[in-house]
């Protein structure tokens, strides 16, 4: 599901890592990929099988990620984008391209759906194709789905969740997440063009315009943020039925990074969206308060 910002998926940046033209020459491991995450930590409490498939995930994700913010042209950005399609397709057809080699045996292990990666190619051509200002709400919705749920579709078979409640799951931890990186990140999408807060909470709150340093600037600002906080509120806790339903091992890994984005929307709260924001991070002693408590079950 959606990770932080320091190693994101899909949490949009322009990440300093590896360009999928440098990954694929000398790519790291999978799990290099992920270390000093959240999503690391969540992910290394797994069987290792199922750490492994998890690792391999994240890794097609970070790499798909790195295109979508890359400084390239569009024109570039989007050719390499299907360039993993067509990849992606090709590896459900039994002809497993060579940078798709290590995420064969998940897909055939935990019967990965092809449509979840096509979805998340999806969500990173939208911020490919133009930078996102100010989308109306069903758009961010659909973006929120394709970066973050999709990716959740994809965990959740993994960790052995029974289909119908794997795609409640997905569908609301998904959105609660990126939402959660939504309203930390404003200032950081702002700063390279970009705006995901929704237009409709713009124009309620009376702010003109999709100019995201200057929307950012705005006193109103606080005013968009307080149903986008309601509504990460409402998925985080509709997340939390459908696991408190299932064995507790089973939603081990997905239950840490709830409680873990849970916290960072929290103090988001509890420190505002006036100006200055100045940024948010949990400390080390409550990400480790989390790990203890839900991880050694």
């Amino acid at each position: 599901m959606a990770t932080d910002r320091a190693s994101t998926l899909p949490a949009r940046q322009i990440l300093s890592g590896l360009s999928v033209a440098s990954s694929s020459q000398n790519p790291p491991s999978s799990s290099a990929r992920a270390a000093g995450s959240s999503f690391y930590t969540a992910m290394k409490i797994l069987p290792p099988a199922q750490r492994e498939a998890m690792f391999e995930i994240y890794s097609f994700c970070r790499r798909v990620d790195d295109i979508a913010d890359s400084d390239a042209p569009r024109v570039e950005r989007l050719m390499e984008l299907a360039s993993w399609r067509a990849d992606v397709e090709a590896l459900y057809a039994g002809q497993v391209p060579p940078r798709l080699a290590s995420l064969a045996k998940p897909v055939a292990d935990f019967d990965l759906a092809k449509e979840d990666f096509l979805a998340l190619i999806d969500g990173m051509e939208m911020d490919a194709f133009d930078d996102i200002r100010a989308p109306a709400a069903a758009t961010l919705d659909l973006y929120c789905d394709r970066v973050a749920s999709a990716v959740g579709r994809l965990s959740v078979r993994v960790f052995g969740v029974e289909r119908e409640a794997g795609i409640a799951l997905a569908h609301h931890l998904g959105r609660a997440l990126q939402l959660t990186n939504i309203l930390r990140d404003i200032d950081e999408d702002a700063a390279i063009g970009r705006l995901y807060l929704p237009r409709e909470g713009l124009i309620e709150a009376g702010i003109v315009g999709s100019d995201p340093l200057k929307v950012a600037a705005d006193p109103d600002l606080p005013k968009v943020c307080t149903p986008i906080v309601a509504r990460a509120r409402e998925h985080f806790e509709r997340a939390d039925e459908v696991m408190a339903r299932n064995r507790r091992r089973v939603v081990r890994a997905p239950r840490i990074m709830s409680k873990y984005y849970r916290a960072i929307l929290e103090l988001l709260v509890a420190r505002g969206f006036a100006n200055p924001r100045v940024p948010v991070r949990l400390n080390k002693l409550a990400r480790l308060a989390i790990i203890f408590r839900y991880a050694f079950i």
